[in-house]
């Protein structure tokens, strides 16, 4: 392919995804093709010969599109949003061309300084603490990830090399050393509650930690409160259990609960006094989803924000509710240090007159891996096409939109029940009936009907171990009002022939 046959083949690409986003809603929600679907239909080896750009770009059609569950689609309902947008698009496109590992500074200087530039553009638009900016007293600053996941374990790392930086004697040989070590790594432990995402348990699992999970209550808005907590840390103790590392959240996977930040500060300051002591359990903030909403000056009021001032991380993903597409997980760090002194290797073939002086960040030191893609370059168009108020604009907006669905839910309460809700465009409700058996059936019932149509897409969860739920999602950019209106007479008539029926 030279750069005309280039030229003609991006047009022809550009005008697909243009005409399949405009016609989006003419398909069903959800792929219904069988396990192995695709092998049946390519050939069993590479071919020979290169072939024309026609020929495959027809295969997007016939081929893989029948395969792909349509996650702009208005009538998505399910999870969280996978976001994008046009400018994003255009982002990916650019990052493309300029392909490179650009792991230390000098590899792009430009990929490097544009992602610490917009990542204390996004801090700022949160409402973070000035403790999270590159330019903060505290030497912080963001980095992007792959996912939160990716996030969460990058903390856990930090979390665990800094405590026991902090509590193992520096006298010690160095045999000693590594016998205390793997003796006080036995004993250290990973804090989170049964809402929490499964990515910090994952990250406990990697490490090789203790990992304990903490029961939170309905009655709390299953959110994380000081005395859940402080009753946690005190069995701990008395087990000679070490805790090091807690996931605070902010708009949890099951219902958006919002974890109690001030309560867990108090708890956590009257475990370990005064706070910032040696030993201190490292608190990170997976905001994965609902720290989009941060965007708007009311969320950042309602969740109080500003208490994070006390914790070592912060994460969002830009890439599920704020228009850029996957991956674009934001990761914001106290103390830059942190991820420097645990994640730092270095080999002779890295050397630079930049890097050597400490001169500059590179970024290989603040992840996992070591090569890394220019991914600012898409969250930069995003902020700059949609600007502040537009980007406020469209969280207000699904977020109306669920609680005018939250409104609809209520109003029948013959046939349904909110649970929790609505938060941050999410709300988790169950049918009506005489008996908890019955409202599982009759739920149960309904997810799976509405989900056969194939007009529509939502997902359950089960809380208390035992109330199956479906939970109803308007983040998607695509959705209108007229969406969640259908959606909701599909519900209920869904839902009156499953009573009629019983």
């Amino acid at each position: 392919m030279d750069s005309q046959d280039f030229r003609e083949a991006a047009i022809s690409s550009i005008d697909e995804i243009i005409n399949y986003y405009d016609n989006i809603s003419s398909r069903d929600v959800v792929s219904n093709v069988s396990p192995g679907y695709l092998r049946t239909l390519l050939p069993t080896s590479a071919p020979v010969q290169g072939e024309a750009w026609a020929t495959i770009q027809s295969d997007i059609e016939t081929k893989i599109l029948p395969g792909i569950t349509h996650w702009q689609h208005p009538n998505f309902h399910a999870f969280f949003p996978c976001a994008t947008s046009y400018p994003s698009i255009l982002g990916e496109l650019y990052s493309a061309a300029l392909s490179g590992a650009c792991f230390n500074w000098i590899c792009s200087p430009a990929v490097t300084e544009l992602e610490t530039i917009v990542l204390d553009w996004l801090a700022k638009l949160l409402g973070l603490p000035g403790c999270y900016l590159s330019t903060g007293s505290t030497r912080g600053g963001g980095v992007i990830q792959g996912s939160a996941s990716e996030a969460v374990l990058t903390a856990m790392v930090a979390a665990r090399e800094k405590y026991l930086l902090e509590t193992v004697p520096s006298d010690l040989s160095e045999e000693e050393r590594e016998d205390v070590i793997a003796h006080k790594r036995a004993k250290m432990v990973v804090l989170a509650t049964n809402m929490t995402h499964s990515s910090t348990k994952k990250a406990a699992l990697i490490l090789g930690v203790r990992f304990k999970s903490i029961s939170v209550k309905a009655e709390d808005g299953y959110a994380l409160t000081a005395p859940v907590l402080a009753s946690a840390l005190e069995e701990c103790r008395a087990k000679g259990l070490e805790p090091f590392f807690l996931t605070a959240t902010l708009g949890t996977t099951d219902t958006c609960a919002v974890d109690d930040f001030r309560g867990i500060s108090e708890a956590l300051e009257a475990y370990i006094y005064p706070p910032g002591s040696p030993g201190e359990v490292w608190v990170h903030v997976d905001a994965a989803y609902a720290g989009a909403a941060l965007v708007c000056p009311e969320f950042q009021a309602d969740t109080k924000i500003e208490q994070i001032a006390k914790f070592h991380s912060f994460d969002m993903n830009m890439h599920k509710w704020l228009l850029t597409n996957f991956d674009a997980s934001c990761l914001f760090v106290r103390n830059r240090n942190w991820f420097v002194q645990a994640l730092s290797i270095n080999q002779a073939v890295y050397g630079n007159a930049a890097s050597d002086g400490g001169l500059v960040t590179d970024y290989r030191e603040w992840q996992i891996p070591l090569g890394r893609r220019f991914r600012s370059l898409k969250i930069w168009f995003v902020l700059r096409s949609f600007g502040v108020e537009g980007l406020q604009g469209y969280i207000r907006r699904t977020v109306k939109m669920g609680e005018d669905f939250a409104r609809w839910v209520k109003r029948r309460e013959d046939l349904f029940e909110v649970i929790t809700g609505p938060a941050f465009a999410l709300t988790v409700f169950r049918m009506v009936g005489d008996g908890e058996e019955v409202r599982n059936e009759r739920t149960r019932a309904l997810c799976e009907r509405v989900n056969g149509s194939g007009r529509m897409w939502v997902t359950s969860t089960l809380l208390d171990g035992s109330r199956f739920a479906i939970r109803f999602m308007t983040g998607v950019r695509s959705t209108e009002e007229r969406h969640v209106r259908a959606a909701f007479e599909l519900m209920v008539e869904v839902a009156e022939e499953i009573v009629i029926k019983k």
